[in-house]
């Protein structure tokens, strides 16, 4: 599979956070090529790539199996269901949205809205407790379909735009778990020199409890954490946001490793790479936040995909950023230390 193959394959599935396992499924079938697969007790996906040989040092690369969304969490009198949201949803984009109910079957739902005719401030935005989904039925027709915990998803089918961009729901972060994978595609028949670990991992948009505990399970030397950051748009300052199209971001940050950052943006220039610098100057709100404090300390990096219109279900990629990532992470693996 291509780049934008591997991406619109696993956005399909659902994922939101708790719930990962569909989408987790779908990410260790493609990563069974590559090696031994397992999960861990809180359904992060591990994979131990290839032979790991004595004397090497130890590489995890992350990314994040699990989506934003929301949860069911009480069904009224007539019929009606709130929700809270699991993640950073986006409030705005939620009323007249249709939603799918994933309980004992997949129910369709329209969260309400009032009309602007209606209204005496129609910008107001409801907070997403504020909701209510409309799936018509009764609530005596709901009590075998849906129970409190089911998890409420708006799904978006991945659509090519012009210029070879990518739209979907899930983007974050399943086209950095996809550029992951087609890393391994791309460093398969050259010799590694590290002992690399991926992992998928679950919950990043809750609590980074999965890279909290697929991180402790060895004693990592290196961590590389795929994520995605703000894209440009119109207007916004570069300073602040990535350029799509314009290859992957490599994190610079008092809380990530010098050394790799360094070693990442000298492989992107031999291998004439296009990347960006994202430079922070604390927290990374990626899994590099847990990772490198995982036992006596890891070394971490991020490479960042820019992305548009994030934690909405039109997440906006470019997916030859998704690829320029991979061939930096594959330079990495073979060619990343002396």
């Amino acid at each position: 599979m291509d780049i934008k193959q591997l991406i619109c394959k696993l956005t399909a599935p659902m994922g939101v956070s708790g719930a990962e396992k569909m989408a987790a499924d779908t990410a260790a079938a493609l990563l069974a090529p590559f090696g031994e697969v397992s999960v861990t007790p809180l359904g992060s996906v591990i994979c131990k790539v290839g032979e790991h040989r004595e004397g090497l040092p130890s590489l995890l690369l992350d990314a994040h199996i699990d989506e934003i969304g929301m949860i069911v969490t009480y069904i009224t009198d007539d019929g009606f269901l709130k929700a809270a949201a699991c993640g950073g949803v986006d409030a705005r984009v939620l009323p007249a949205s249709v939603v799918t109910i994933y309980g004992s079957e997949k129910i369709k739902g329209v969260i309400t809205s009032v009309p602007p005719h209606l209204s005496d401030d129609s910008s107001e935005v409801p907070d997403v407790d504020a909701i209510f989904i409309d799936t018509g039925f009764t609530k005596a027709e709901l009590k075998d379909k849906v129970k409190l915990g089911d998890r409420v998803l708006i799904e978006n089918e991945p659509v090519s735009l012009i210029g070879g961009r990518l739209t979907s729901k899930a983007l974050d972060d399943r086209c950095g778990c996809a550029s992951v994978i087609r890393a391994l595609e791309l460093a398969k028949d050259k010799e590694s020199r590290y002992n690399v670990t991926v992992s998928f991992s679950t919950g990043e948009e809750v609590n980074l409890r999965g890279a909290k505990t697929s991180a402790f399970r060895e004693d990592f030397d290196e961590a590389i954490v795929v994520d995605v950051t703000f894209g440009v748009c119109h207007g916004e300052s570069k300073s602040e946001y990535a350029e799509l199209g314009k290859g992957p971001a490599i994190g610079v940050s008092s809380s990530l490793s010098e050394e790799l950052s360094d070693r990442l943006i000298d492989l992107a220039k031999q291998e004439d790479i296009p990347y960006q610098l994202e430079v922070m100057g604390g927290k990374t709100g990626t899994n590099a936040d847990a990772v490198s404090v995982s036992r006596a300390g890891v070394k971490a990096v991020t490479l960042s995909i820019p992305e548009r219109y994030m934690h909405t279900p039109a997440e906006v990629i470019d997916p030859e950023d998704c690829e320029n990532t991979a061939r930096l992470i594959s330079a990495f693996i073979t060619k990343g230390r002396a």
